[in-house]
């Protein structure tokens, strides 16, 4: 009998790649669990650079894993903050419609909210101003379920359960190469480790791309990094709650809203720029190997053929805080550019096809002895808890048929 490291190993300390190792062990006690993570802690990246949102669901369409997850995993984010007390707050949110051709797709998205099973309230232009004294809008949806919470905090409390059930997370060490064999897979790390496992599962966020590349698949897709910048509110009494704009289907982004986070701050924005390096979190972050790949992949520039007026204004707002300035009016009028300071940016792993097409939903692809987690961009971390049971089953029925 060949001698394992482990039976399953997982690639990626971010929220999914924990969730999905702490799923296996309740799953399956006694499954023998490694996480591989390059960096010296859990949630480095997309989980722990964000605003903190658990998203109800609305947005997404019916019957789609993000639908399906989202609307589970927020109630159930909200169960496990509460167990391990976590700081976690059910707020609600106003979808606001600043202009006429924009109520359209408003009552759209309150018929979407209702068919994925949300509690969806419709008001009018003096009805927002009861619950956001401060936004103007001519009508507005107001969700239930949305909340805020500490995604780093669940993300170390998903470690720890998963190391006080067995599981073994290995910080520091980066995946060099994959040797995957008909008994299995060998993973040697940057550092010189060499582990052996039944089956790799790959949570590998920013990238996942590369990680599926070196275990021999071809994942037919490509991470194009898009920096989401924000700012936050000098005057955080200007907003209660969460305040979003009317969303472009057109894009998967979701335009400049307004968030008060658990720490109470609110967090205004963000626009979402190409990033120069897969975690080019300022300008100043280049890594020319990486923006040679994106630049090289054909789906990168029509991208840019598709999409070159939306791109062109949020590259605007990135470089002219006047322009930001004014994108935030829209829904808060009486702000002005002292209220505004710089915040941490965030780099959102966008997986983008050949053709152009801009991956939407959540995308877990199978191979021989191997699960890649190729897109799990927001609302991964609120669909987290059942999406790493969905990942953890897949290994384990991988696991059975080795």
């Amino acid at each position: 009998m060949r001698a394992y490291d482990c039976e399953v190993l997982v690639v990626g300390g971010g929220i999914v790649g924990l969730s999905t190792a702490y799923a296996l062990t309740r799953a399956a006690p006694g499954t023998k669990v490694t996480v591989l993570e390059k960096e010296p802690g859990p949630a480095r990246h997309q989980t722990g650079r964000n605003s903190g949102v658990i998203h109800s669901g609305v947005y997404y369409r019916p019957g789609s894993l993000k639908a399906r997850f989202a609307v589970r995993g927020a109630a159930e984010m909200v169960k496990f903050c509460a167990e391990y007390g976590i700081d976690c707050k059910v707020t609600g949110k106003l979808i606001v419609a600043t202009e006429r051709e924009e109520l359209p797709r408003l009552h759209a998205l309150v018929q979407r909210g209702r068919e994925n099973g949300i509690p969806v309230r419709e008001l009018g232009a003096a009805q927002i101003t009861e619950h956001e004294p401060h936004v103007r809008g001519l009508a507005a949806i107001h969700v239930g379920t949305t909340g805020v919470c500490d995604f780093r905090a669940a993300a170390a409390q998903l470690a720890a359960s998963a190391e006080a059930s067995g599981t073994d997370i290995r910080y520091g060490e980066e995946v060099a190469a994959i040797d995957r064999r008909a008994w299995g897979v060998a993973v040697r790390t940057t550092a010189g480790t060499v582990i052996r496992a039944r089956v790799l599962v790959n949570c590998a966020g920013l990238h996942c791309d590369r990680v599926a590349r070196l275990a021999g698949d071809d994942p037919g897709m490509r991470i194009v990094p898009f920096r989401g910048e924000y700012y936050e509110l000098t005057r955080p009494a200007l907003v209660r709650g969460l305040v979003y704009p009317v969303p472009d289907p057109a894009f998967p982004f979701l335009g400049v809203h307004l968030t008060r986070g658990i720490d109470g701050e609110v967090h205004v924005g963000p626009n979402a720029v190409p990033a120069l390096a897969r975690e080019g979190y300022r300008w100043s972050t280049v890594r020319p190997a990486e923006l040679a790949a994106t630049l090289a992949w054909p789906g990168s520039w029509r991208i840019a053929q598709r999409h070159w007026r939306y791109g062109a204004g949020e590259l605007h707002r990135s470089l002219s805080k006047p322009a930001f300035l004014a994108a935030v009016r829209r829904l808060l009028p009486e702000i002005t550019a002292t209220d505004l300071r710089p915040a941490a940016a965030g780099v959102r792993a966008q997986a983008v096809l050949r053709d152009g097409t801009l991956v939407d939903d959540f995308l877990i692809h199978e191979a021989p002895r191997t699960v890649h987690v190729l897109n799990a961009p927001s609302p991964a971390a609120t669909a987290s808890l059942p999406i790493g049971r969905e990942v953890a089953a897949r290994a384990l029925s991988a696991l059975t048929e080795n």
